[in-house]
């Protein structure tokens, strides 16, 4: 049960490191090269897909493997580290997500649609500052729950 947990925990981790990868290295900049009205729509509309059972199911159960994952590995020092680490990782992408991009996004939802201008210049910049930093923060993460694995 405890090694399912961390492959678990790195799987779901894995699949939330790269979406937030693709946003940096294809979506953004896709959406960057559009005019401000279709920024927003576009950036409403993904913000509105994502929110369906699935995509929660891994962005919260990754935490939650890797909490388990941590309480089963407590007497393994050598993996205990690693998978504290990867949890503490992915704890600071939940906290950036939380503190930084959901809050922008909800502010882009409730943006003047007749100033797609104003509502693209309030968003994007810092959206993808706070996006730059969790995926960073969710690449640690998963590196570190590999790593555990890898001394199990």
């Amino acid at each position: 049960m405890a090694t399912a947990a961390l492959v678990i925990a790195a799987v779901t981790t894995g699949l939330m490191a790269g979406l937030f990868f693709a946003f940096s290295v294809a979506v953004m900049p896709a959406l960057a090269a559009l005019d401000d009205a279709t920024f927003v729509r576009v950036m409403r509309e993904i913000n509105r897909v994502i929110q369906n059972g699935l995509f929660g199911l891994v962005f919260l159960g990754a935490l939650v493997a890797a909490g388990a994952a941590l309480g089963w590995h407590l007497d393994r020092p050598g993996v205990r580290g690693w998978v504290l680490a990867g949890f503490v990782g992915y704890l600071a992408t939940l906290v950036i997500t939380f503190a930084g991009n959901i809050p922008l996004n909800n502010r882009l939802d409730r943006a003047d649609p007749a100033d797609p201008r104003a509502a693209r210049h309030g968003f994007e910049r810092p959206w993808r500052r706070w996006h730059t930093v969790r995926t960073l923060a969710c690449v640690v993460a998963v590196t570190c729950l590999c790593v555990a694995l890898s001394a199990v």
